[in-house]
């Protein structure tokens, strides 16, 4: 059995910014690009914990916990306002919200 090194946590990394990536340039629904800003938050997390492990210090936590700090105070801020922008326009959908357009 061979121990989990600091690669595999890139590897790890990598493959959660590819699918947070691909979430928000291919979907349309706001809730499924919400959900891929929360993976790529996610993937720097883990490699901030793991370079913080590499070098032997707490760094990297404090930093991810900055981070997951961040992110639920953006996953409520942004609930709210699709909350609030599917009561005015009856949709989800990224490219038919244009309320903020003259």
């Amino acid at each position: 059995m061979h121990p989990i090194t600091t690669e595999h946590y890139l590897v790890l990394s990598a493959a959660l910014l590819l699918i947070g990536t691909v979430g928000i340039l291919l979907r349309r629904n706001a809730v499924v690009v919400m959900m891929s800003i929360e993976l790529i938050l996610n993937a720097v997390n883990i490699n901030l914990v793991a370079f913080g492990k590499h070098a032997q210090q707490l760094n990297g936590q404090v930093f991810a916990i900055f981070i997951i700090t961040v992110a639920v105070a953006e996953a409520a801020v942004g609930l709210g306002i699709l909350i609030s922008v599917f009561r005015n326009k009856e949709t989800v959908l990224v490219d038919e919200i244009d309320l903020l357009k003259w």
